[in-house]
């Protein structure tokens, strides 16, 4: 297979730079804890790892990923057919299942605690459970994030069946009812799993925003933040 993707890169390299000096190509699959690839270049070398993930991939997945690989070192723009072709390989049930338990085996996860400085969201869960989903919501892993991010203000990890929030929310000057917004939108990621329509990933549809306009302080709540 690694003289076949050899080629494939040699290949792709003169579609994207007709004129320039063809260089060394190392390219290796690599146990990444996700779906992942990467590529540098060191002098005229050009090292790419490629997740052992994809190492059974069919031969045009492979062209996209050395397309979209090279392309984005070089600064060319990337051909829509090797995007679509990419994302709709790696977000097929087969491949987001194997992903899935890749991570739960490779990658970390820091769990910290539910117990913030003001703010419990075990008990938040346990709340909205019953206020919005009659307690049948089986609750994960809840913990505050290691740092005090701004820029993400949650996130849902199925792989390891946890809800991050992070840690700049457990102060006195946030309310609790923009806490309990990130929560329960966190937990509507739990009752709406992602779907994939064609090649694109569904992640907020119609039933999720339905849901999530039934929380009584919505629009006050995103406002704070947005401030924040």
């Amino acid at each position: 297979m690694l003289p076949k993707l050899q080629e494939i890169f040699q290949r792709t390299y003169r579609e994207l730079r007709p004129r320039a000096p063809l260089p060394e190509f190392r390219i290796e699959f690599y146990p990444f804890a996700n779906v992942n690839s990467t590529i540098r270049v060191r002098e005229t070398i050009v090292h790419a790892r490629i997740s052992d993930l994809l190492e059974g991939a069919p031969e045009t997945v492979l062209e996209a990923i050395a397309h979209i690989l090279l392309a984005k070192i070089y600064r060319k723009p990337i051909a829509a057919l090797h995007s679509t072709r990419y994302r709709r390989y790696v977000s097929s049930h087969d491949i987001s299942t194997k992903a899935q338990r890749v991570r739960q085996l490779r990658g970390r996860k820091r769990i910290a605690s539910a117990q913030g400085e003001v703010y419990d969201l075990d008990q938040i869960f346990e709340e909205l459970n019953q206020r919005f989903f009659h307690g049948l919501l089986g609750r994960p892993q809840m913990t505050w994030s290691q740092a005090h991010a701004r820029r993400s203000l949650a996130h849902y990890d199925p792989a390891h069946n946890a809800i991050v929030v992070s840690r700049a929310f457990d102060h006195q000057r946030v309310p609790r009812y923009a806490v309990e917004y990130i929560v329960y939108h966190e937990m509507l990621h739990l009752r709406h799993p992602v779907k994939l329509r064609g090649s694109r990933r569904c992640v907020h549809g119609a039933a999720f925003q339905a849901e999530e306009r039934l929380f009584p302080e919505l629009e006050r709540a995103k406002a704070f933040l947005k401030r924040l």
